[in-house]
């Protein structure tokens, strides 16, 4: 199994009044983790995008463990597996550094569709992510 993992800092403008980090802001920060995941992997959005291939997110599922806070830092660690001959599912960590604690475990279930929106088979996606899937 093929594991990403990209570091970040919490800025304070993604913090609300209580000084945690915005529930909204782990979305940002998992979907910032997996495009930077997909790029390694050799796969780019704008070049699938003009052949009619577009990368959608179709479920997620987040469970909030422990709050982050201004200036802490932390990792997003990804892995992807096949759901079925058309879906992928993203398993995504966030982890406050130094100390390890869980903040976040998430699933992001995604698809590529065409420029009708029907889901379709993409053999470039395929391809790619075949050397990521976990076993």
């Amino acid at each position: 199994m093929h594991q990403h993992i990209l570091a970040f800092d919490v800025r304070d403008y993604e913090c609300d009044l209580q000084g945690i980090v915005n529930n909204a802001n782990y979305q940002h920060y998992l979907e910032h983790a997996r495009h930077q995941f997909l790029k390694t992997l050799q796969i780019d959005f704008a070049a699938l995008s003009v052949q009619g291939v577009n990368l959608v997110v179709v479920r997620i599922e987040m469970d909030y463990l422990w709050p982050l806070r201004s200036g802490d830092q932390f990792e997003v660690r990804s892995s992807v597996e096949r759901v079925s001959r058309l879906r992928f599912a993203f398993d995504q960590d966030i982890v406050r550094l130094p100390d390890e604690k869980p903040v976040l475990k998430a699933r992001v279930v995604g698809v590529a569709i065409n420029a009708q929106g029907r889901p379709i088979y993409s053999e470039a996606v395929a391809a790619a992510l075949t050397n990521s899937i976990k076993p």
